[in-house]
């Protein structure tokens, strides 16, 4: 029986999860393996996990090109249906010293374009919880249907990636600081992006220019199944190659009214 690209993401996150749910927080998570083709520097936790990913994807002779965050581009096969789109820890940092909020991210493009995305699953590493979604056929958590939040919030979360950002940056958005008293990040994005998707957060913004298109891979098919926005800082749609090299910003909304709300108040 030939499996479906996403029942292949689905399986191999399971696997991620079982070789590296008991690692997090220990000495085992840490080491260091130099600077992966991602430019961060690789940890045992990270190994591990693109180790499962590669060693499946080889035993069920998935024709693909991987790009990972670690090992870099990956030719499975001459004859490759695609690109499987690999970060498999997000969020090391937390991984590494236990704080429960990392994750997994897998996503199948059929082209060198973000937009030509038809797959994506991200594993919540620390509790087992998968969000996935296959193009024109919804977003879900596990079994459940999900769907960005579209009423008026009682309390407006909004989250904002400022990890390294610049003083200039920081300046920009201050007036959406000064305003809004619920602001959050959590230190994996991708799994911030499939809290949005969930209805957990309002906005997310990272206009860093520092984001790899790894971290935002899957999150990108399962925020637009799920009914979200996805903007470039042009507040254009959302869209890039799938090089290294490629750094973006981005802004996942729930609908236009928050965009007006919010995005208008970040200094020009």
């Amino acid at each position: 029986m030939v499996m479906e690209v996403i029942e292949i993401l689905c399986e191999v996150s399971k696997l991620i999860y079982k070789n590296v749910k008991d690692l997090a927080g220990t000495d085992d998570a840490a080491g260091d393996f130099g600077r992966g083709a991602g430019g961060d520097i690789s940890r045992n936790i990270d190994i591990i996990a693109e180790k499962t990913v590669l060693d499946y994807l080889k035993e069920i002779n998935f024709d693909c090109i991987v790009l990972g965050e670690e090992c870099g581009r990956v030719e499975l096969s001459k004859n490759s249906k695609g690109f499987v789109i690999m970060d498999a820890i997000d969020g090391s940092a937390n991984a590494v010293r236990g704080v429960p909020f990392f994750c997994s991210s897998l996503a199948f493009a059929t082209e060198n374009k973000l937009s030509s995305i038809t797959d994506g699953v991200i594993m919540n590493l620390s509790n087992g919880d998968m969000y996935w979604a296959s193009k024109g056929k919804g977003a879900f958590l596990n079994e459940l249907k999900i769907k960005v939040y579209d009423k008026e919030p009682i309390y407006k979360i909004i989250g904002i990636n400022t990890s390294g950002a610049s003083e200039q940056l920081m300046n920009k958005l201050y007036p959406v600081f000064e305003k809004h008293n619920h602001i959050r990040h959590f230190g994996a994005n991708a799994l911030e992006m499939a809290l949005f998707a969930r209805g957990l957060l309002d906005i997310f913004i990272d206009l860093r220019d520092k984001i790899r298109i790894q971290d935002i891979a899957a999150g990108y098919i399962i925020v637009k199944e799920a009914g979200g926005l996805l903007l470039d800082a042009d507040l254009n749609p959302l869209d890039s190659d799938l090089s290294y090299e490629t750094r973006i910003s981005f802004i996942a909304a729930a609908n236009q009214k928050i965009i007006d709300d919010v995005i208008s108040q970040i200094k020009k």
